[in-house]
């Protein structure tokens, strides 16, 4: 028992590692699981590259919609609103993007995938330092 206990501490640990060199979040929406992917762990101000990759409900990967990437800050008091949107251009089986975060804090990412005529959104929070 002692063994396996720590064999499975060992993986924990090395999936980690694995982890921390980028930043991945998944969400269920629809059909659809989103899972998007960013070149920085944590996200930073600044450029991020951020990747969609979208799966229908067999798992098979989605390259065939129209990706869109709205972000946005929640609304602080006297400053004006931070609302950005940008198109998402498919390489491979992802769907790229470069969002650029004006400042660090709490930030709303919406990613909309239109399919069929069908638009289906998700939303994800991240903290950017």
């Amino acid at each position: 028992m002692k063994k396996m206990l720590c064999t499975s501490v060992a993986l924990l640990l090395a999936a980690g590692a694995v982890y921390a060199k980028g930043f991945e979040l998944q969400k269920k929406a629809g059909d659809y699981t989103f899972e998007i992917r960013m070149d920085k762990n944590p996200p930073v101000m600044g450029n991020n590259v951020m990747d969609v990759l979208i799966k229908d409900a067999a798992g098979k990967a989605v390259t065939d919609a129209a990706v869109s990437v709205a972000y946005s800050m929640p609304p602080m008091h006297g400053m004006a609103p931070m609302n950005y949107k940008g198109n998402a251009e498919l390489q491979g089986e992802a769907y790229r993007s470069t969002v650029n975060f004006s400042m660090s804090g709490s930030w709303n990412v919406e990613v909309r995938a239109v399919r069929a005529g069908k638009t289906t959104p998700v939303k994800f929070n991240l903290d950017v330092k």
